[in-house]
């Protein structure tokens, strides 16, 4: 029997469909809006929603990479939804969210790889909610620190950047982006004086040393909010789990991380990017 096959009692999940998941649902159904929850396959959707929070994926919902770790379509991505600025403002409006994180696919195939829509969009939200509190999840734009900066002058909250897995599984896990890329693409945000985020997954066959490099490297690069959770397979088709990590195994990554000068750390088996990202807030 494979190990997909023997997934342990900590990671079942209790799945939950209360009425404001509906509310939740309908008015991302309504806008034609797209959410990481639900292309991501997100293990928290149903406790996320539950509580009327969700993370926004623009930019439409077909990215040009195929990570092996990802179950987002890979193809050829339709033309942007002009009207998508205005739809999300609107949503989280009507949510009367108090806090919103958006992320996106990664559009390699236009000349800004998305970026001055990504600022539309939270130029927009935050217009039309000014009270909202944002965390943007962003692709690496293949390192081009003009485009970066065009997220970075919007000035969300927090802005987040993950490199998924440590330096030495990065080549075989990521399709395009690389680990050296990414810490620089955190530099450039620490730099700026907003937030630094990023996060990692367990179980594809790194070890304890790669895993507290990895924080160190992040660090070093000014990074102060770290998520750390279990990678789990959402298809067939891609990469395997090696190995399930015990729950406290994940704790003792959290009292690590904090000890060693992070501001935030989320280190638990079910833990993603997004989860309780209200917490990262620094006052």
């Amino acid at each position: 029997m494979s190990i997909e096959n023997r997934k342990p009692d900590w990671l079942k999940i209790k799945l939950q469909h209360d009425k404001l998941a509906v509310q939740v649902s309908k008015i991302v159904g309504k806008h034609r809006l797209h959410t990481i929850c639900t292309s991501g396959n997100c293990p928290n959707k149903g406790e996320c929603w539950d509580c009327g929070t969700a993370t926004f994926m623009i930019c439409g919902d077909i990215c040009t990479r195929s990570c092996k770790f990802c179950n987002v379509k890979t193809g050829r991505p339709l033309p942007l939804d002009l009207k998508e600025p205005e739809n999300i403002a609107n949503s989280i409006r009507l949510l009367n969210l108090k806090h919103v994180v958006l992320t996106s696919v990664d559009r390699d195939d236009l000349a800004d790889f998305g970026a001055s829509h990504w600022a539309e969009v939270i130029k927009t939200v935050k217009e039309k909610n000014p009270d909202v509190t944002m965390e943007v999840l962003i692709p690496d734009f293949q390192g081009k620190k003009d485009l970066i900066n065009l997220i970075i002058n919007t000035n969300p909250e927090v802005i987040s950047h993950n490199l998924e897995t440590v330096k030495r599984l990065s080549k075989s896990v990521r399709s395009r982006a690389t680990y050296e890329m990414s810490i620089e693409v955190i530099r450039q945000i620490a730099l700026s004086g907003i937030i630094a985020k990023s996060g990692i997954m367990l179980g594809l066959g790194e070890t304890r040393n790669e895993i507290l490099e990895t924080m160190d490297d992040l660090l070093e690069a000014g990074c102060k909010v770290m998520t750390i959770g279990q990678y789990l397979r959402p298809s067939k088709s891609n990469i395997e789990v090696v190995e399930y990590i015990h729950p406290e195994i994940f704790e003792e990554y959290h009292c690590i991380g904090i000890d060693k000068g992070f501001s935030h750390v989320e280190s638990a088996p079910l833990v993603r990017s997004s989860y309780h990202a209200e917490r990262h807030i620094q006052k």
